[in-house]
């Protein structure tokens, strides 16, 4: 573990299609740092595990209701990753004013941390514009396709790879046409291709890149 002056007040904001490492790569930071760290996609697929056992029964009161229980810890939760609520989780995100729900839980705990690593497909442009860091995640669509087949297969055993690229094919054009909070490349964002690397190259990469942005800002760690 890496410790920072308690003194410092750093906020990173990453943003990343599917299987591009973002995730992997924000716990390594958050560890690595001591950072609080939130996943912003489990807000969704935590809702929409209370919109399922609310009998698929939700609207704004509802929603708003159930962002004022959430914890981080109750957001490490693996029963989050079925295929049901994983299925609910991308519809309802479309959804306007779940978005702007999750977005002031978002904001509060950036808010509240000192020191907090986010990540999403619309952190760095719209839950974070100010963050001292910006990190955008790609990743080859073979090298994604990959990565996400053991998942997938545990899901259905007879999966292809083949079916796979062209499942995170057309999430990730989903993610860049949507109308609502599409995914781009936010503005200074620092670009982390992560195709060739290593779990253990991307944290050195990554731990460089944080120590290198906090000592930009402050003069010190």
């Amino acid at each position: 573990m890496i410790k920072i002056n308690k003194k410092i007040k750093f906020k990173i904001a990453a943003d990343g299609g599917s299987a591009s490492g973002k995730t992997t790569g924000c716990k390594l930071i958050a560890k690595k740092f001591k950072m609080d760290f939130l996943s912003s996609g489990t807000l969704y697929r935590y809702c929409a595990k209370k919109i399922i056992e609310n009998q698929n029964s939700f609207n704004s009161k509802f929603i708003y209701k159930i962002t004022k229980s959430i914890t981080l810890k109750k957001l490490n939760n693996n029963n989050l990753y079925n295929p049901e609520i994983t299925t609910l989780s991308s519809l309802i995100a479309k959804r306007p004013f779940v978005r702007k729900a999750l977005k002031n839980f978002q904001l509060n705990l950036i808010k509240n941390s000192r020191l907090v690593v986010v990540e999403g497909r619309d952190i760095g442009s719209k839950i974070m514009p100010d963050a001292d860091l910006k990190i955008f995640f790609t990743c080859s669509i073979k090298k994604k396709a990959k990565r996400r087949l053991k998942e997938f297969r545990l899901m259905n055993k007879n999966i292809s790879l083949k079916k796979v690229e062209k499942a995170l094919i057309k999430r990730d054009k989903e993610d860049t046409k949507r109308k609502i909070s599409p995914l781009i490349m936010p503005k200074n964002a620092v670009l982390v291709d992560t195709t060739k690397l290593t779990k253990k190259q991307m944290e050195a990469k990554l731990i460089s890149l944080v120590k290198k942005s906090i000592k930009n800002k402050y003069g010190y760690l």
